[in-house]
């Protein structure tokens, strides 16, 4: 966002490492918060999608890392960082069914490969920077006013 839009709410959600007991809660004060400030249900659900992945991905391959969420009139961006080990190949990444989940999280029903790409689907524009051992930045974009 520049600084000539017209920023409405912004929030830092900040989550340690491994904490999959927790995992899920960030996405549901994100739809909250949004229910509250009156975006469109279509923003709220979407949206909540991309926090759960993004939030899940961070709880599972990070020493942890924080989502902003970011409202303004015309869209609302949820922006996810993490101190992880990086994505090697992001358009791998992007494949679904592709998972480097460990076999701890398979057990527990994780693991599926469809994180980014549901991610992907659910925003209107996903960048993904990454460097290996040094974290990636995800920011997802979720345009407001646009039927």
């Amino acid at each position: 966002m520049s600084a000539r839009d017209s920023l409405l709410h912004r929030r830092v959600f900040v989550l340690p490492a491994g904490n999959l007991e927790e995992a899920g809660s960030v996405s549901g004060d994100v739809r909250r918060e949004l229910t509250a400030m009156g975006v469109e249900q279509d923003i709220i659900r979407r949206a909540g999608v991309v926090c759960f992945e993004g939030e899940m991905n961070i709880a599972m391959y990070s020493q942890g890392g924080r989502i902003i969420l970011l409202v303004a009139d015309d869209r609302v961006e949820l922006l996810f960082s993490d101190r992880g080990p990086g994505i090697p190949d992001i358009e791998l990444a992007r494949t679904p069914g592709y998972s480097t989940a460990p076999d701890w999280a398979r057990e527990m029903g994780f693991g599926a490969g469809m994180g980014i790409p549901n991610m992907e689907r659910q925003s209107d524009r996903l960048e993904i920077r990454s460097r290996l051992d040094g974290g990636t930045v995800i920011r997802a974009v979720f345009k407001r006013g646009a039927e």
